[in-house]
């Protein structure tokens, strides 16, 4: 039955080193993938005899989830802001915490006169989410977004496409060739310590891109070169949102508190209280 076959898959994942809830889950999301149907189908279904050729498609995606791939990766797409993204090794899987920047965006809009027209930029765009999203949820935006991949680039368009956006893409760092001033200027930049790096579970460690990742010896290296941009590239009445790792919010803060043209205005926290989302804007404001 097809529930032994996942049972067993389940075993097989943890047999790998994944912890049992997240194999448990592992294992149905890669079935429901070789099958092409729904959670609701899978359930009323999960006691019958599979359909013809099934452990053909699904074992194979068992192995490679054995090796540790990312489940985003072999399924190609990874959920953010309830909209699936198309994701490969050459960008940073979306997670969940990324889209406090996109809450408190809208947040700031929502403060704006009416009919107001936002320019926004992203600053190493990977798979698209943020400016993707963005383009979506805020009416008449003019959104653009840079990267110095490439790679990343490429997956950003295609999801332009699913997605039926008008984000223009820039490569290169920073700002790269991107028009300013922006008046909301968004950033999810790597922030992890290399010392962290060498700890991280294989799944990031071996598959996911490091330069999206690393960020010098204590992680803020992006950082100290982004606070400066934002400073110069956001205009009056504009907004900066930075997503940053644990433990960095004093060390941002002190970032941001010394660069001139920027006022902090505190952190964005996680359902974990955790300060996620850095917050700044023009200090003539």
């Amino acid at each position: 039955m097809l529930h032994a076959l996942v049972r067993e898959a389940r075993a097989r994942l943890v047999s790998a080193g994944i912890a049992n809830e997240e194999a448990a889950m592992d294992a149905e999301l890669l079935a429901r993938e070789a099958l092409g149907w729904d959670r609701p189908m899978f359930l009323a279904r999960l006691m019958e005899e599979p359909p013809a050729g099934f452990e053909d498609r699904f074992q194979p995606l068992i192995e490679r989830r054995a090796r540790r791939e990312p489940v985003a990766y072999i399924c190609g797409a990874q959920e953010f802001w309830g909209r699936d993204f198309i994701v490969g090794p050459g960008v940073l899987i979306p997670r969940p915490e990324t889209e406090f920047i996109i809450e408190r965006a809208l947040a700031w809009n929502g403060t704006r006169p009416a009919g107001a027209t936002a320019r926004v930029l992203d600053i190493g765009t990977g798979s698209g989410c943020l400016a993707i999203t963005l383009a979506l949820e805020l009416p008449g935006a003019r959104v653009a977004a840079t990267d110095i991949s490439r790679e990343a680039l490429d997956i950003a368009r295609a999801n332009q496409s699913r997605w039926g956006t008008a984000v223009t893409f820039h490569e290169g760092p920073f700002l790269a060739s991107a028009d300013v001033p922006v008046d909301l200027l968004v950033s999810n930049p790597p922030y992890v310590t290399a010392a962290d790096f060498a700890g991280l579970q294989p799944e990031v460690q071996i598959f996911e891109p490091i330069t999206a990742l690393v960020s010098g010896a204590d992680g803020l290296d992006a950082v100290r070169e982004i606070v400066p941009i934002a400073a110069r590239a956001l205009a009056p009445g504009g907004l900066f949102l930075m997503e940053i790792g644990f433990g960095q919010a004093d060390a941002v803060q002190r970032v941001i508190a010394s660069t001139a043209g920027l006022r902090f205005m505190g952190f964005a926290e996680d359902l974990q209280g955790i300060p996620r989302v850095a917050q700044a804007v023009p200090a003539g404001r």
